[in-house]
């Protein structure tokens, strides 16, 4: 079986599905692994790097399995036939997605997004390895923005109070936030609507901000909230923002607009300076000034909505990336033959097109 490895076609995309040092694993399995010329360009690795891993340079989107990271354009999947599979960000849950094309195209498509977050699946998820990523820079460059220093600091001229971090959506990226932040000497808090990741908050060294309520989902998602729940949510997080240097939003909703949890109105509270590093910007966003995409200036405080974080780090994204993608394809490879169990639901959750027979 041939593994396609392409290059990446999406502007700002430096990520590259499979880095040299997983190749091995994978000819192991009986795989054999062709790197599209220039696919890891972007990521800093040259194409020696790959044949000397044991690939070669070919035709990638030939391949029996094509593996990529942004999900396909109309033209690359107009690239790909019938009978083909393809694994990577499908953006199943999004409006707008490529899974009807691929569907008509008679591929069979994995959704990394899709892969359940289950114990043994916790090597693929893809979805938590890149947020890692994203809420580690993401304090990088709140730091960056800020004009206040991240640590206590004592000179001959005085002593600097530490900066005030407060990370809103308590998931992957707002752990490795709150985490990154405590390294850097920051005085952090963080807030869930999941009450249940109080502990987790605590874990990393972070004060819990309880402003009493649970919205708990499925998934380890939380719920869209009742129109009171977030009235009283507004009013609470608007007097308490005012009091943070620093404000991280991470909150997502699966399939729906990011909720809006910091209003204009808790932006001209915040001390002249301030930063707010926005990581939901690429579905509305959780500020109400946010601009995707954009840093801007409202109120005396500096507003970043980063679109695809990950991909400012490509190295290590990319390292973190193929070891998701490598244990995927190990579970659906036989003897150097895909063939996928879709009794295991690892695989019947991540598969969002196939033919039935």
């Amino acid at each position: 079986m041939r593994i396609g490895v392409v290059r990446e076609s999406n502007d700002g995309e430096r990520r590259v599905a499979l880095v040299p040092k997983i190749i091995p694993s994978l000819v192991k399995h009986g795989a054999v692994v062709v790197v599209e010329s220039g696919a890891g360009a972007e990521a800093l690795i040259p194409d020696a790097l790959y044949t000397e891993a044991g690939a070669t340079i070919g035709d990638a989107w030939s391949a029996d399995v094509v593996v990529k990271v942004a999900p396909p354009s109309p033209a690359e999947v107009d690239r790909l036939s019938k009978g083909q599979s393809l694994i990577g960000f499908l953006a199943p849950r999004n409006a707008v997605n490529a899974i009807g094309r691929l569907r008509d195209a008679g591929v069979q498509a994995f959704a990394v997004e899709a892969i359940p977050r289950i114990s043994r699946a916790q090597v693929m998820d893809a979805l938590s390895s890149q947020a890692n990523v994203a809420g580690y820079k993401a304090v990088l460059l709140a730091a960056s923005e800020s004009t206040r220093f991240f640590p206590m600091l004592t000179t001959a001229a005085g002593t600097v109070k530490p900066a005030t971090v407060l990370v809103l959506g308590v998931g992957v990226a707002g752990l490795q936030a709150l985490a990154t932040a405590k390294r850097l000497g920051g005085r952090t808090t963080g807030y869930d609507v999941r009450p249940e990741v109080a502990d987790q908050v605590r874990s990393v060294g972070a004060q819990w901000l309880d402003l009493g309520i649970d919205a708990a989902g499925e998934g380890g998602y939380a719920r869209e909230l009742t129109d009171a729940e977030k009235a009283q949510q507004q009013q609470a997080l608007e007097d308490a923002i005012k009091g943070f240097d620093v404000v991280i939003t991470t909150a997502l909703v699966p399939g729906r607009p990011a909720p809006r949890l910091v209003t204009a109105a808790a932006v001209a509270g915040m001390k002249p300076g301030s930063v707010i590093v926005d990581l939901a910007g690429e579905t509305g966003g959780n500020c109400e000034l946010t601009v995707p995409g954009e840093t801007v200036v409202r109120h005396d405080v500096t507003i970043c909505s980063p679109l695809n974080l990950p991909a400012t780090m490509p190295e290590h994204a990319s390292e973190l990336y193929a070891k998701n993608i490598a244990a995927l394809l190990e579970l659906m490879l036989v003897d150097g033959r895909l063939e996928p169990d879709f009794s295991d639901q690892v695989l019947a959750d991540s598969c969002v097109t196939r033919e039935v027979k």
